[in-house]
């Protein structure tokens, strides 16, 4: 997969601190919302439904009678999210922070090397056994250069959440406690989705000229990928441990538990690559032979690894 790195424009680490709630609310992702609470579907329009009666009817007789009740209950929760933001935003209730960079590195033997200052961080990487539809087993080191490329990492996280779900419970009420964590892991990912945006377009800016929409984003048409620890194609856990010390988690507000679980739980870390060619894929099952040579390149043992990879194995 030969191709021709591109210089970032900003090299080295950087961090966001109290993002403008108001500049990541347009990313968020509320299909993923509506699933968390159980109300699968698309609900095309619904931002634009006002509390007026015949606007809200008119939106519902899009939707076959049996799917109304459903489309209902997903209108009066989406509702009641918005309030929740205005009210995060008013009351300055949580803080939206990022640390993230874009790095010198290359990839060896599935391995993925990043270099910041004098410190050079191993990233093992895992690669499909069984092809992807277009006949290739992948790993993500197939996506850096042997030499001379560069790899981004990130980590954004929602502070104060905790804390304002708690006031709920001491009034018992779970409703508005849970959809206040509901909605800052969306913020989570929305602040990854936005961050991610200004990465392509300035701060590595192998994108410049790109004019997605934030809905043609969320269904990834962009140039690029940002894997996250513990999705598919990065599916070990114990990474996180390798990329702390590049992007100080703990700068930003992160903790990290000994089983590798990021506090806030509305936190998301993951990688950056531009190759032209990178995509999304999923790892699956692994054999003995790769799980002991990921052992070996993890520089664990293979007792100690199993307890991160048993959903591989």
């Amino acid at each position: 997969m030969g191709y021709t790195p591109s210089k970032p424009n900003t090299l080295g680490l950087i961090q966001l601190i109290d993002i403008d709630l108001r500049e990541l609310a347009r990313f968020i992702d509320w299909t993923f919302f509506f699933m968390a609470w159980r109300i699968p579907g698309r609900y095309e329009g619904i931002e634009t439904v006002h509390n007026c009666l015949s606007c809200r009817m008119g939106w519902l007789q899009q939707f076959p009678e049996v799917d109304r009740p459903k489309a209902e209950e997903a209108l009066k929760l989406f509702k009641d999210a918005q309030e929740m933001l205005r009210q995060m935003l008013d009351e300055k209730i949580i803080s939206i922070n990022a640390s993230f960079g874009v790095f010198e590195g290359y990839a060896e033997d599935d391995n993925v090397f990043i270099h910041n200052n004098e410190q050079t961080i191993k990233i093992p990487m895992l690669r499909q056994q069984h092809a992807a539809t277009d006949g290739f087993c992948y790993s993500l080191a197939d996506f850096v250069a042997p030499e001379n490329d560069y790899v981004g990492a990130f980590a954004t996280t929602v502070i104060g959440v905790e804390d304002f779900a708690e006031t709920f419970e001491k009034e018992d009420d779970m409703y508005h406690s849970i959809l206040a964590k509901t909605l800052s892991d969306r913020l989570a990912e929305a602040a990854a989705e936005w961050l991610h945006w200004k990465v392509r377009k300035e701060y590595w800016g192998y994108a410049p000229d790109e004019k997605l929409t934030v809905k043609e984003m969320l269904k990834t048409q962009y140039s690029g990928i940002r894997p996250a620890v513990g999705y598919p194609s990065l599916p070990d856990q114990s990474i996180i441990f390798n990329l702390d010390p590049l992007l100080k988690f703990s700068e930003i507000g992160i903790s990290l538990t000994e089983n590798g679980a990021m506090f806030p739980n509305a936190s998301i870390c993951g990688l950056y690559f531009a190759h032209p060619k990178s995509k999304y894929f999923m790892i699956g099952k692994i054999d003995e032979a790769q799980f002991l040579d990921y052992a070996r390149r993890s520089d664990k043992s293979p007792e100690v690894l199993k307890k991160w990879m048993a959903a591989n194995l």
